[in-house]
């Protein structure tokens, strides 16, 4: 019977212990791994089989639900090896243990190699595996799972995309976003394509606008030194928000192979409109939360901004014409993850409502976390009254229908899709490369500090200016998806 093996590099950091090792676990207690099973803790730090074993039964009980049977016989599948494994004799003696497990099933030997290492780790590994032959698909799969960022800026992320399939086919390769694992993210396919009430109405002929906003209450934490070199375009803006903007925005494909998805993905990022360094002034805002100069590796005259709301267009047939406002930030009013569709007003008024008045345009609010759910919002009539009209909520929410522990983690789905060979849900090079051209201009413009670094008030919604911005266009910011349970 073959075997089937996940090797993840890095595996005493804090990625392995928190997601990796109980997704994993998440999946043998579903009966989903494969037979044959092992997986291997591989890094730099000295460790026995034993306490490797304990720590992930440590990070298990403390991130997931530790089940006494069930991890005895997911503990008898784990391995651990250290040493330095972008050097030939770190290679060689992972290749040895790789055969041993290999020679044991008696079958052809899969390989999934999870690089949960620091960015600059990726080449050396990589190039490592490859002079090794470990990536060589002669006996059974070789698969590399590779953690963002990928890349700063368009130029390292072609050198990153260049230096790897040097060693590997791009087939081979599933770059992660863990947005993209949310089963709540890959609802908006469902809510589109399944349902024949949203499609017909989802295009600028009905739709005034879209927004995407993915706010976070806790400041940088302890993400200091990361976080100062790099700032919210890039850590959430490049991958995160563009990913769910291409959910949102892309044509329906052909068929559900993963191929044709990506495509479709691909074509709504080839189709946003360019913002160039001198209209990032008037196409963004950017702000930095009061206090953040103090936080802990952060420069004491930082101008790294930790808010940024981006106007783009998006050129094509479907979408001309309609603005999507994105929206980012730390140390925000509460933390959410969320895409509101308003629809275009009524074209007539037939009702006799008084001065001034106004129906309010109906809403579409695809909640993705916390509260995960969906809510469409619509008038009616108040009554025993002669002309009050007031907004309500059609709601569904995950929790309820389904129960609280419905939804899995996000490592979860996409560990089983790697495992499977599906990479529906991982990106590209093409994908990484249009989403580095696009935002780049823009980094540079804030860089170079062409717009004001607005300072905002921990527990606020960003800068005052960023509803100012919004309101010339004559629109204002969705709250959270928590206002709807209130």
């Amino acid at each position: 019977m073959d075997a089937t093996t996940v090797v993840i590099f890095g595996a005493s950091g804090d990625l392995a212990r928190r997601k990796l090792i109980p997704a994993l676990y998440g999946l043998h207690r579903k009966g989903r791994l494969p037979p044959r099973f092992h997986l291997v803790g591989a890094a730099r730090s000295s460790a026995t089989d034993e306490t490797f074993r304990q720590r992930a039964r440590d990070g298990i009980a403390e991130f997931a639900e530790l089940e006494p049977q069930s991890w005895t016989t997911f503990e008898e599948q784990i391995h651990y090896l250290h040493g330095d494994f972008a050097t030939a004799d770190g290679a060689k003696g992972l290749t040895r243990f790789l055969d041993q497990l290999g020679q044991a099933a008696g079958g052809d030997h899969n390989v999934l190699f999870y690089l949960s290492t620091p960015p600059e780790a990726y080449v050396g590994l990589v190039e490592s595996l490859g002079q090794a032959g470990l990536l060589r698909q002669s006996k059974g799969y070789r698969r590399v799972v590779i953690e963002k960022p990928f890349g700063s800026d368009l130029a390292s992320a072609r050198e990153l995309n260049a230096a790897i399939l040097g060693h590997v086919h791009e087939d081979q390769i599933y770059r992660i976003d863990h947005y993209l694992g949310k089963e709540t993210v890959q609802n908006v396919l469902v809510l589109r394509f399944a349902n024949s009430i949203f499609e017909p109405i989802w295009n600028r002929n009905y739709i005034d606008h879209v927004e995407i906003t993915v706010a976070e209450a806790v400041g940088i934490e302890h993400r200091g030194r990361f976080y100062d070199d790099v700032g919210v375009l890039r850590d959430v803006f490049q991958n995160h928000v563009l990913q769910l903007l291409t959910m949102a925005a892309m044509e329906p494909p052909a068929s559900f192979d993963p191929e044709a998805l990506r495509d479709e993905r691909r074509k709504v990022l080839e189709s946003i409109r360019p913002i160039g360094e001198d209209l990032a002034v008037q196409e963004t805002v950017r702000g930095q939360y009061a206090g953040y100069q103090d936080e802990e590796g952060v420069a004491v005259d930082s101008q790294t901004a930790t808010f940024g709301a981006i106007r783009l267009f998006i050129d094509n047939w479907r979408w001309q014409g309609v603005p999507w406002y994105l929206r980012s930030g730390k140390a925000m009013s509460e933390k959410t993850t969320q895409i509101a569709v308003q629809f275009k007003s009524v074209p007539h008024l037939m009702f006799p409502l008084a001065p001034h008045e106004t129906i309010r345009p109906n809403a579409l609010f695809l909640c993705l976390q916390p509260d995960e759910g969906i809510h469409l919002r619509f008038e009616v009539k108040v009554p025993d009254s002669l002309r009050e009209f007031r907004s309500v909520d059609m709601e569904f929410h995950y929790d309820e229908d389904f129960g609280p522990a419905a939804i899995p983690d996000a490592y979860e789905r996409l560990l089983l899709d790697a495992l499977n060979g599906d990479a529906s849900l991982f990106m590209r090079a093409d994908a990484i490369e249009l989403g580095w051209s696009w935002i780049d201009p823009i980094c540079r413009a804030w860089d170079a500090g062409a717009l004001p670094l607005l300072s905002y008030d921990r527990g606020t919604w960003g800068p005052s200016a960023a509803g100012q911005w919004l309101a010339a266009d004559g629109r204002t910011w969705s709250m959270g998806c928590g206002e709807h349970r209130q």
